[in-house]
């Protein structure tokens, strides 16, 4: 299957990419260990585009979580890292 790539904005694809990254328990609390936000604070400020970026830049430091990422929201990586430099 081909992949596609959306017209979805940086900040769009940042939420789906989060909403992935915390749908896997181990992932999620590696994502709150990482970043010192605890659960509240992220619900809160999960629109904010420093969290976004915060959370691809967590994708992008382990490579077999942005390219499962990546497959899951069929879209490249490529495109994860360019929305990440987007929100940066």
């Amino acid at each position: 299957m081909p992949r596609t790539e959306p017209d979805d904005n940086a900040e769009t694809l940042a939420l789906q990419a989060l909403a992935w990254t915390l749908a896997d328990p181990d992932r999620a609390r590696r994502l709150i260990d990482l970043t010192g936000l605890d659960p509240a604070d992220l619900r809160a400020r999960a629109g904010d585009p420093a969290v976004l970026g915060a959370a691809l830049g967590f994708l992008q430091a382990h490579q077999p979580d942005l390219l499962a990422c990546a497959d899951a929201l069929e879209v490249s990586p490529e495109r994860l890292v360019r929305a990440q430099e987007a929100l940066a």
